[in-house]
Formats: C-alpha cells, structure tokens, sequence
C-alpha cells in the first residue's frame, strides 16, 4: 500500500483560514476566495479540494466520491485516515460528495436534498474544477449578491443553469456547491439563482 501523505502541517489554523474561506465564498456567491493551506493530497484530489475535505468532512459525515476519485484506493485511504469519514456507496447516503469530475455529476435531485422541517439535512457537493479564469459567463443572483456576480468556471455540467434553477425552486431545501480550483474556492448555495449569458 503507497504511503499516506500528510494532512494539515498546523490543522487547528488551517482548518480554520480554510473555514473562514469557505464562508466568504459562501456569503458571496460567485467570488473565487484563496485557500491558503493547503495539502499534498492523492491525486487526482487537488489541494483545494483535500484542504476543504479535511476542514468540513469528520467521523459524523458519510461521504460520497465520484467514479474518478474512486477508481483507485488512495483517496479513500487518505480520506479515512485523516477526517474518519465513512464512505458510501449512493449519492443519497452523503452529507459530503466529492466530483473530480464534475461535468459527469450525477443529477442533483440523486442526492440528499433535505426536508421542508430539516432543509440542514441536504448534501454539500465539492467540485473540483480545473480553472476559474475560462468557460461560458455564469451570471449569478440572490442573496450575499448586491447586483449580478459573474463567475467564469470549467469544466460544470452542460446542463448546469438549469441544475442551479431547479435547484433554487427547492429552498430551503436543496444541495449547496464549493467548487475548488487550484488554490482557490467558490461557492453556490442553493440561494442563488443563475442566468447564463452567451
């Protein structure tokens, strides 16, 4: 078995800049926010993505991983062994879905969408995408969003305005995105509602 890498070199202080980044993504939806710490994760999980996973996933969370980021055993190893989460096997079982590839994702209604008395229930989705700077214009309105906010990211499903549009009918219910790139992340919670323009 290939040795694990590291976590977090101080977690107390990474898990916590990585919070505070996570929240500025969310309070602005559409704003690619830095990750600071970040870690040398199994490929293909990213820095971004693995900091986010050890800052918000722990023993209480199942998650889900994509066929990509479950092909092999590593990521799953290295998962286990530095947050305890358990694995699943559906979509509908995660609190936490992790897609390194996410223009494949599943439909969103696959997974947890919460409940009108307990919307909290609902699963988050971490998206690995490969860049924030390149792919059609998602303009982006709601709360925590003055105007418009646009946010340029790829690769998403092509369907994906009308994923955030059905999506947004739900609320409170629904699932809530982190997309990660790089050493970066940006979020869209089930608030916003997207227009595309071409």
């Amino acid at each position: 078995m290939a040795t694990l890498t590291a976590g977090f070199a101080d977690p107390v202080l990474a898990a916590q800049a990585t919070f505070r980044a996570v929240m500025d993504a969310t309070a602005r939806p559409g704003t690619v926010v830095p990750v600071i710490d970040t870690v040398a994760a199994p490929p293909p999980l990213a820095a971004a993505t693995a900091a986010v996973a050890l800052t918000l996933v722990d023993g209480d969370t199942p998650v889900w991983l994509d066929p990509r980021l479950a092909a092999g055993p590593e990521v799953a190893a290295w998962l286990r062994f530095h947050t305890g989460a358990p694995l699943v096997d559906r979509p509908a079982d995660a609190a936490f879905a992790i897609l390194a590839d996410p223009a494949s994702a599943p439909p969103f209604e696959h997974f947890s969408i919460g409940t009108l008395d307990d919307p909290d229930r609902s699963a988050t989705l971490i998206l690995q995408v490969e860049r924030f700077d390149d792919g059609a214009p998602l303009v982006l309105s709601g709360p925590g969003i003055a105007d418009r906010a646009t946010l340029r990211v790829a690769p998403l499903p092509p369907d994906m305005v009308a994923r955030l549009t059905a999506n947004r009918a739900l609320f409170p219910r629904g699932v809530d995105l982190i997309l990660t790139a790089g050493h970066a992340v940006a979020a869209l919670p089930r608030s916003v509602m997207p227009v595309m323009e071409r």
